[in-house]
């Protein structure tokens, strides 16, 4: 999978900018939350307001607040709807809930990501993912109080695939287990199926293999997606890509963010 390479010049930009950055917020730090929850409020959430004829902006603050908390979770109209009733008593329906999704994600503020069934060949109507396109303005909207580096990790590696030119989907694999004697068949998660073109990737988002059962419930749905396209297991930090015996490769998350040609 060719990603075109950074120039030298294109790189330096990138770093100058890098550099500015830390400096703004190292300036105007105490500030930050402000700024950029002040930011979608008075230019992101008041256009979508307004252009979209939101009848009920509590309800839609909500709806932000929640998928902001949840980011990289499976869920559906219905479900949300039931959890802005009950937690914040926003009286709204499964269909607000859909068009008020719809005007989040048209305006660039979460990415809808469908769930793709890898062995069946077909996409699932519900439940889909959402991620903050915007990391820095989805901390804000939580008052920087749900830093889970987990789900944000995996936030960051959504948004660079979709930046590099990938169609990223949830991929679905079912899988049979036997237990005491019985048979029982799951549905097990693939972070991220990438295309692009008529290349495929698989990609789980880990931020530790702690252990031997956590690497297997990692490696597991990979393994059992019956083809022969490029596997991946993204950790935290800086591990240089390695390919184990079954052409898993396991690379840090820093790596893997700063080199597209890793990706091939």
């Amino acid at each position: 999978m060719a990603a075109a390479k950074k120039s030298d010049s294109e790189l330096s930009h990138f770093v100058g900018e890098v550099r500015s950055l830390k400096k703004r917020t190292v300036v105007y730090g105490s500030h930050r939350e402000a700024y950029l929850k002040g930011l979608f409020d008075t230019v992101y959430g008041a256009d979508i307001v307004e252009r979209f004829a939101i009848e009920n902006p509590f309800a839609l603050d909500q709806l932000v607040k929640e998928l902001a908390s949840a980011v990289g979770s499976l869920t559906n109209p219905s479900k949300l709807a039931n959890t802005l009733n009950t937690v914040a008593h926003a009286g709204v329906t499964d269909k607000t809930v859909k068009r008020y999704l719809d005007a989040l994600t048209d305006a660039f503020i979460f990415s809808e990501v469908e769930r793709f069934d890898v062995k069946g060949k077909r996409y699932f109507d519900y439940p889909m993912k959402y991620y903050a396109t915007d990391v820095g303005i989805r901390n804000a909207l939580l008052n920087f109080r749900q830093i889970e580096e987990t789900h944000l990790m995996e936030n960051a590696i959504y948004n660079e695939l979709v930046l590099r030119g990938y169609a990223v989907d949830v991929g679905a694999i079912r899988v049979a287990e036997t237990r005491d004697g019985k048979r029982n068949d799951s549905m097990r998660e693939i972070d991220f199926v990438v295309n692009r073109g008529h290349e495929r990737a698989y990609i789980q988002s880990a931020w530790r293999l702690d252990d031997e059962r956590k690497r297997q419930q990692e490696i597991t749905p990979l393994l059992k997606s019956g083809d022969f396209f490029r596997k991946y297991v993204v950790v935290d930090g800086s591990q240089e890509p390695w390919t184990d015996e079954r052409g898993i490769t396991y690379v840090g998350v820093i790596p893997f963010l700063l080199r597209p040609e890793i990706l091939e």
